[in-house]
């Protein structure tokens, strides 16, 4: 009998750099990945990987016309990932995670003096992103380019210097923009949002409209495009779409059934524009992931 032993989750701060590649893995594995805080200051590339069947998409232009994003991610739980190799943009990167007991240190010795940053952790798959300053982004190159001469431990010294200070800054701007938008989402519309997640889910397979997501859980059509935009980052139609290629994924892989047949777990009456749309999703075509 085989057991699986659960890798011991670090304890402290992890620092890494990518200057180069276009992706972080050659393969579309999935992945464990234990609690964590998650920041990634992304100056090129694109990023697009998947945790619990949730989508996140992250773009920072070209060479030729860069546009740097801060990106936050909070796994409070075990979860898998599968990186979505989609882009041949060279990718720079840097990434800085913060294990779960780091982040309970750090709660704990400010017990009500960051109640933003409280409900940010205690969120499942709670994302954040803003466009960096010129110093955070002068911060992030030391780390990608650190000085020759640095080797060993004084490299990790310097690479972790600078990542506690973009971490001090992307979590002051998380609590500033809180405070700066007394318009956001309620606790109660994030709620409803989560019920609409919860119903398409659910009922992927089935013929979804807005209407019959918004008298199944009680909402108005307005209030469901809206608010689920801003609890989510994407357009219903946009995550149904997804969530419908991804159930065919898995047939396919898992049942190897007929392209046909997925194309119609996906909605699409047309194979060939299913295949496209598959193909631009997972960067392969259908009949490669059939079993």
């Amino acid at each position: 009998m085989n057991i699986r032993i659960k890798p011991e989750i670090p304890q402290h701060l992890f620092v890494g750099a990518m200057d180069g590649p276009a992706s972080c893995t050659p393969d579309d594995n999935l992945y464990d990945v234990w609690p964590k805080f998650l920041l990634m200051v992304l100056l090129q590339g694109q990023q697009h990987f998947v945790m619990d069947g949730e989508h996140f998409h992250i773009e920072a232009g070209d060479e030729a016309h860069p546009e740097p994003v801060v990106f936050l991610l909070n796994v409070a739980r075990d979860c898998q990932l599968r990186f979505v190799n989609e882009s041949t943009t060279p990718l720079r990167k840097v990434m800085i995670s913060a294990p779960q007991p780091w982040i309970d240190r750090l709660i704990r010795s400010q017990p009500t003096s960051m109640p933003k940053l409280r409900a940010f952790f205690s969120r499942h798959l709670a994302t954040f992103r803003f466009a960096p300053n010129r110093h955070l982004i002068q911060t992030a190159e030391h780390i990608l380019k650190p000085p020759v001469a640095m080797a060993g431990e004084l490299l990790t010294l310097h690479r972790n210097a600078h990542a506690f200070d973009i971490l001090c800054q992307a979590c002051s701007v998380l609590v500033e923009a809180d405070r700066a938008a007394p318009n956001q989402p309620s606790a109660g519309s994030r709620r409803q949002s989560e019920k609409v997640r919860d119903y398409i889910l659910a009922h992927v397979c089935e013929d979804l409209t807005l209407e019959r997501i918004a008298r199944a859980v009680g909402i108005s059509t307005s209030s469901i495009q809206r608010h689920f935009k801003e609890r989510f980052g994407i357009a219903v139609s946009d995550f149904i779409r997804q969530q419908r290629l991804e159930t065919a994924r898995i047939a396919l892989e898992r049942d190897g059934i007929p392209i046909s047949q997925a194309a119609y777990l996906a909605g699409y009456r047309n194979p060939s524009s299913f295949t496209t749309a598959f193909k631009k999703a997972y960067g392969v075509t259908p009949k490669h992931r059939r079993a």
